[in-house]
C-alpha cells in the first residue's frame, strides 16, 4: 500500500495544545463498524458502550523526565539529549568509583555532530561558566553511535536514577506541542506506574480514577500490562510502500494476572478492549507469538504471560488475534498508528471519519479527542 493512501489535511488550529481542565471532558468519536454509523459524544459517555464482561486492556506505562540539557564538556557547547531507550536492561551498575553508579541509554542528541564516541556531557552544574562542570549532578560519556544517527551514552550518578531525573529532566512532549506544560502528571496516565516511557500512551489520558471506579462497578473488569514507549511512535514512515517501512521496537510485558483476565473474558464471551495502540501491539504480539486464532471453530487457546522486545507492524490486512474493540485518539496523517486503526476497521471508513473529525472541529493528537471503534 502506498503511504499517501493515509494522508489527510489537518488544519494547524486543531492540534490540541493544552489538555483539557477535565480529563474526560474530552470528545468521544464512537463508530459502530457493523453498521458504519458515527456518534459524537464525550469521553465519560463511554461507560454507556461497556458491557459487563467486558474487560478494558491499559498500559500503565509511566513518562520518564527524559529530556535532559547540559554542556559539552571542554567546549560549554549547549547539548540536548532525549532518552529513548534503556540499552542495558540490568539497570543500574555500579563503576569502579563504589559511590557512582551508571546507566546506558540509546538517545537521541543535539546537535550530533558535536557529540561522537568519546564526547563528555555534564547536567545540573551550578556554574554555567564551568565547561568541565565541576559539580555536575550527572555526567554522561556518547559510547557509540547506532541506528539513525542515536547515540549509546552511558550516564554517571550518585544516589538514585529516578530521583536525578526528576530533578534535571523535562517532560518529552512531542514536537508538534509548542505550548509548556503547566502540570506535568497531564502527560501522565492516571495509572501511570511503571518508569521507562519516552512518550505517553495518549489513548489512556482521558481516564479519570471516578470513571474507572464507574467502569469497574458496571461489571467491567481492567487488565494491566506495559508497554514502554519510544519516540518511534512519532517517527514518520518515510518509504513509498508501507510494506518496506521498518518499525521501532518497544519492550513489554504482559503478566498473568492480565492474562488470567482476558482469557476469562475471552471464554466467557466478552470483549477484549484495548487502550490505544500500544496496549494494542502488546496484546496482539502476544497472540500472533502464541499461536493465537480468534476463529470459533478452533479449539480455544489460553494468552499465556509474556515479556520481551515487539517491532510489530499492524497494517490493513493483518487479522487481529485478541482485541474486539480499539480506543484511540486521532492520529498524525501518513503514520504508523493510523494504519493501524485502519487495519483495525478499514482504510476508507477510517480516512472519512478523520474527515469528519476535523469538519466536527474535533482536537487531534496527544491532547486532543478519541474515538472507540466498536
Amino acid at each position: 500500500m502506498d503511504v499517501k493512501d493515509f494522508y489527510y489535511d489537518l488544519p494547524e488550529e486543531l492540534i490540541a495544545q493544552d489538555p483539557l481542565e477535565k480529563r474526560d471532558d474530552s470528545r468521544l468519536m464512537v463508530i459502530h463498524r457493523d453498521t458504519g454509523e458515527i456518534e459524537h459524544k464525550h469521553f465519560h459517555d463511554i461507560i454507556e458502550y461497556l458491557n459487563p464482561g467486558d474487560c478494558l486492556v491499559i498500559n500503565d506505562t509511566k513518562v520518564i523526565p527524559a529530556r535532559l540539557l547540559g554542556v559539552k564538556e571542554g567546549t560549554g557547547a549547549a547539548v540536548e539529549v532525549l532518552l529513548l531507550k534503556e540499552a542495558d536492561a540490568a539497570g543500574s551498575v555500579p563503576s569502579e568509583n563504589k559511590n557512582v553508579n551508571t546507566r546506558v541509554w540509546e538517545c537521541l542528541v543535539k546537535p550530533g555532530k558535536k557529540l561522537k564516541p568519546g564526547a563528555r556531557i555534564h547536567f545540573g552544574a551550578s556554574d554555567s561558566n564551568d565547561v568541565m562542570g565541576s559539580d555536575a549532578i550527572l555526567r554522561a560519556e556518547v559510547i557509540d553511535t547506532v541506528e539513525e544517527g542515536n547515540r549509546i551514552i552511558r550516564f554517571e550518578y550518585e544516589g538514585i536514577w529516578e530521583e536525578v531525573l526528576d530533578k534535571l529532566g523535562e517532560m518529552p512532549l512531542p514536537p508538534y506541542i509548542t505550548h509548556k506544560l503547566q502540570d506535568k502528571n497531564r502527560y501522565q496516565t492516571v495509572y501511570a506506574k511503571h518508569e521507562g516511557s519516552a512518550a505517553a500512551p495518549t489513548a489512556g489520558l482521558h481516564f479519570t480514577e471516578e470513571l474507572l471506579k464507574r467502569i469497574e462497578e458496571k461489571g467491567v473488569r481492567i487488565a494491566r500490562l506495559t508497554l514502554h514507549v519510544g519516540l518511534g511512535t512519532f517517527r514518520p514512515v518515510k518509504v513509498d510502500k508501507i510494506e518496506d517501512h521498518h518499525m521501532h521496537s518497544e519492550f513489554y510485558e504482559l503478566g498473568s494476572e492480565a492474562a488470567d483476565i482476558i482469557n476469562e473474558t475471552r471464554r466467557g464471551g466478552g470483549r477484549v478492549i484495548s487502550v490505544g495502540t500500544t496496549s494494542t501491539r502488546t496484546l496482539e504480539t502476544v497472540g500472533t507469538q502464541q499461536g493465537i486464532q480468534k476463529n470459533p471453530d478452533e479449539e480455544f487457546k489460553t494468552l499465556q504471560p509474556a515479556s520481551g522486545w515487539t517491532s510489530i507492524f499492524i497494517y490493513p490486512g493483518y487479522e487481529f488475534k485478541i482485541v474486539d474493540s480499539l480506543i484511540t485518539n486521532f492520529h498524525l496523517p501518513e503514520s504508523t498508528l493510523i494504519m493501524l486503526v485502519s487495519a483495525f476497521y478499514n482504510r476508507e471508513s477510517v480516512m472519512d471519519a478523520y474527515e469528519t473529525a476535523v469538519e466536527e472541529r474535533y482536537r487531534f493528537f496527544s491532547f486532543g479527542d478519541s474515538m472507540i471503534l466498536l
